[in-house]
């Protein structure tokens, strides 16, 4: 009998599927798998069974894969399982910074008292003029599972895709869609995109990458999409770039200090995976991960062995 310690919140989706040789147990101290989404487990002390860990998500930057496998542990996480959440959601912001949406509402909402608030709106509706998506051209940094969706959508709404990702092709690109324009380098993608997305994860090498340097390259009144990690934004360069009016809107889905300070940043909280579809979807694979590895030692998504 195997005994399972959720961290955080795991969907009943994936929970159902434990069978008889599976107990959950609220003591963490007794487990043999834990399943976790954002819980912090670099400060826990390893429990003495434990034989193998589950993040119900795609980042595994909450989890100390080293110190795990040192004992002996594999651990899994779920890439894909929240794409198309996340793609949805990237969506939203390349229109929430195109057309000033959040502007308009809040609008509405300050003048609610104004019996006269239809005929102010047609008067008031000049200063939130945006512009379209479709023509424009995004940048998809990172071709992975939500890279190849963004990409795809993008180019659904009207839009010219390019893609750079260090570890694809132009072969490979090709696949996720035969117009998708493939670049080797990223300072071959900056000048051409009126958006930038990042889908990338978060490694010392990709720590800052969005930096001073990177920022020059852009066009002028670039939009920059981040639902990856915070920490691959240079704050400072970003703010200063912001602030000399050449970045359009910063969308992240990281709150910070710093990010809080920028003109024109919409901020949203870490709101990529959260939606009942994605919780279901990594909670379903978070388990069958597990439960394939301790029946017969498969590992098709371990990050750590």
């Amino acid at each position: 009998m195997y005994k399972v310690h959720c961290l955080n919140n795991i969907s009943a989706k994936g929970l159902e599927l434990l069978d008889e040789n599976y107990q959950l147990t609220d003591n963490v101290e007794e487990a043999d798998v834990i399943l976790v989404r954002s819980a912090n487990m670099h400060e826990m002390d390893i429990p003495a069974n434990l034989k193998a860990v589950a993040r119900a998500g795609a980042g595994v930057n909450n989890i100390p894969l080293e110190k795990l496998a040192e004992s002996g542990v594999a651990v899994f996480n779920t890439p894909g399982a929240n794409a198309n959440a996340v793609k949805e959601l990237v969506l939203a912001g390349m229109l929430m910074a195109s057309r000033d949406i959040i502007g308009g509402v809040q609008w509405c909402r300050d003048n609610a008292a104004d019996e006269n608030i239809g005929k102010a709106a047609e008067k008031a509706k000049k200063q939130f003029a945006g512009t379209e998506i479709t023509g424009k051209t995004l940048g998809v940094i990172g071709l992975g599972a939500i890279g190849k969706l963004v990409a795809r959508a993008a180019e659904a709404l009207g839009m010219k895709v390019v893609g750079y990702d260090p570890y694809s092709s132009a072969e490979k690109a090709a696949e996720i869609s035969p117009n998708l324009v493939y670049v080797e380098n990223l300072a071959d993608l900056y000048p051409q995109a009126d958006f930038v997305t990042i889908h990338v994860p978060a490694t010392p090498a990709t720590k800052g990458m969005v930096s001073a340097e990177a920022l020059a390259q852009m066009k002028d009144d670039v939009v920059l999409l981040n639902f990856a990690r915070d920490t691959l934004v240079d704050d400072a360069a970003l703010t200063a770039a912001m602030e000399a009016g050449r970045v359009r809107a910063y969308v992240t889905d990281f709150a910070n200090p710093a990010v809080m300070q920028m003109p024109r940043a919409i901020v949203i909280p870490h709101l990529g995976a959260s939606t009942e579809e994605a919780e279901d979807n990594c909670a379903i694979m978070a388990v069958q991960e597990v439960m394939a590895y301790l029946a017969d030692g498969t590992k098709t998504h371990c990050v750590n062995m």
